[in-house]
């Protein structure tokens, strides 16, 4: 089985800003050496270009924008909700063709935010709520852990794959 990460989690520069958010965790390293980890962010896949402007769910999380009940705006109002959709588009045809036990996924994002997301205030502030993918993979039934969670999600993995990883 693999495991989807956020790309920025893994030190390429992604984020909205060209940066990335480095996570050195052992066990990230261990999934990557034993060739489980699928790479994928879903706003470059979708589209937008590195670096691009902040972007937040407006009136909603990740669920309502794949409902049609929410949008993903910019910091300066331009709609960017057809972009996340077809990251998430991408992403679903990944997990369709690749057996998939798991993801990790950047919290707060957008896309990925598992736990919780900015409030669409641009303000820094954050709400309850899924990004975009995240809503996507939970409808998939695939296990969420956000990037404070690693520990946990090898915990979940060793239960899936023992052999794997002994």
């Amino acid at each position: 089985m693999k495991i989807i990460v956020s790309s920025c989690l893994l030190g390429n520069a992604v984020r909205y800003d060209g940066t990335y958010y480095l996570n050195k965790h052992p066990l990230l390293e261990l999934f990557k050496q034993e060739g489980q980890i699928i790479v994928f962010c879903p706003e470059v896949e979708g589209g937008l270009p590195i670096p691009r402007d902040p972007a937040e769910i407006d009136q909603g999380d990740g669920k309502d924008v794949r409902n049609n009940a929410a949008s993903v705006l910019s910091n300066k109002g331009d709609v960017l909700t057809s972009f996340f959709i077809e990251g998430t588009s991408k992403l679903e045809a990944i997990c369709r063709s690749e057996k998939i036990g798991l993801a990790i996924l950047k919290d707060r994002s957008p896309s990925c935010g598992v736990h919780e997301i900015y409030d669409g205030t641009f303000r820094g502030k954050t709400k309850p709520g899924m990004g975009v993918a995240a809503a996507l993979l939970k409808s998939l039934q695939i296990p969420l852990f956000s990037e404070t969670e690693i520990q946990e999600a090898y915990e979940y993995w060793k239960t899936l794959d023992a052999s794997k990883l002994s």
